[in-house]
């Protein structure tokens, strides 16, 4: 942090030669498993039991158990956030602006394995009210399997603030007070997930003369969020087990300027990976411990980005069906998901079109995403392939 007379200044001098170049990153060793993707499903709390269910998964079209499109950055090392965090900025921080997705077409099974390409894009630096001079940073990563096939291209976009600034301006102490909970409003949150989860389309989902614009999508609610819950998010993250990749080219990660408390240990966690495990050591502590959580300026634990984006691709997946297929989405991430909070998403049709090329229809699906006092958390286009 720099200080020009009352002001402070974000110093991106050292980000500078970064722009526009390729990034190394980690890579994992192994192939997908079918635990993998059941565990994915369970931490994003995605109950379609085609991820899951043999039985199931094998009477539908695809004949086995596939990964839902929102397990693709399950198969990333670090989110997709990577390339997007490059370059110092000492006494910083970083949390989830939001991610746009093109997806290729081809699903992810078990025995595939992946590899990312990464590059650093651009960034620009605004006044925000939660920290002050902030930085937004894009990156991209390109997704493609065994076969070299493009499974997918994700632009990931990093806000990275300097956490002292942020603690002093306390604005999610603010803006987001801890929620109070009795039994009937649970069990109103327990109804209404029950709802959504009956409303799955399965393999009979809609075809494009059956919809049309103005058309909304059963609400789907998430939580309350937990300890527990953030826990289980985290860990469904291959990268996060122990010894599952390998690193190719500078782990610029390091380099990113991250406070002391939040920094991992590499040289000690070679005899003990806890050292070095981002959630026990390292970045992401603070969204399972409150005492780190409100060192970067949060006032509660919290959940991740990566996380919020893949409830945003199986909430349309849901309603789509087991034909359809998710080929691009804009979401932008304006409010973690604290502690205590439940996550509404809500979604309308806002466009419809027959494409010829693909011989199928297009829906465009507006999806918001609030918390239980109707902050908007996320918001942004979803376009998904369905039957002609």
């Amino acid at each position: 942090m720099t200080q020009v007379g009352d002001a402070v200044v974000l110093d991106t001098s050292d980000v500078d030669r970064h722009v526009g170049r390729p990034v190394g990153g980690g890579q994992l060793k192994e192939p997908v498993t079918v635990t993998d993707i059941r565990r994915w499903a369970q931490g994003m709390q995605y109950p379609n039991p085609i991820h899951y269910d043999d039985e199931v998964a094998a009477a539908s079209a695809w004949g086995r158990i596939l990964a839902p499109q929102s397990f693709t950055i399950c198969c990333d090392v670090g989110h997709g956030a990577g390339p997007a965090i490059v370059g110092s900025l000492p006494g910083s921080h970083m949390i989830f602006g939001g991610d746009e997705w093109w997806f290729g077409g081809p699903r992810i099974f078990p025995g595939d394995h992946l590899r990312m390409r990464r590059r650093f894009v651009d960034y620009k630096v605004s006044d925000t009210k939660f920290a002050g001079p902030t930085m937004f940073s894009r990156g991209e990563t390109v997704y493609t399997n065994q076969r070299g096939d493009m499974v997918a291209r994700q632009w990931s976009t990093a806000v990275r603030y300097l956490a002292e600034e942020a603690r002093r301006r306390g604005f999610f102490e603010q803006a987001a007070p801890a929620p109070t909970w009795t039994p009937e409003r649970l069990a109103a949150v327990a109804e209404q997930r029950a709802a959504w989860v009956a409303s799955r389309a399965g393999s009979s989902g809609p075809v494009l003369e059956e919809v049309e614009v103005g058309q909304r999508l059963p609400t789907r609610p998430i939580g309350p969020h937990t300890l527990s819950t953030f826990a289980t998010e985290w860990r469904s993250y291959i990268f996060t087990v122990w010894g599952s990749n390998v690193q190719e080219g500078p782990d610029h990660l390091t380099e990113a300027g991250w406070l002391p408390e939040m920094d991992r240990h590499l040289e000690a966690a070679k005899a003990d990976p806890a050292l070095g495990d981002g959630l026990y050591s390292g970045p992401s502590r603070g969204h399972t411990d409150v005492d780190h959580a409100r060192v970067i300026g949060m006032p509660r634990a919290y959940g991740y980005g990566a996380s919020m984006g893949a409830w945003v691709l199986d909430y349309v997946a849901m309603w789509a069906g087991d034909r359809a297929l998710t080929r691009h989405s804009a979401v932008q991430y304006r409010f973690p998901a604290f502690e205590g909070d439940v996550t509404y998403l809500d979604g309308e049709i806002t466009a419809t079109r027959h494409d010829p090329t693909l011989g199928a229809g297009v829906v465009t699906i507006e999806v918001v995403m609030t918390t239980q006092d109707g902050a908007v958390m996320a918001k942004g286009p979803v376009e998904v392939e369905i039957p002609a």
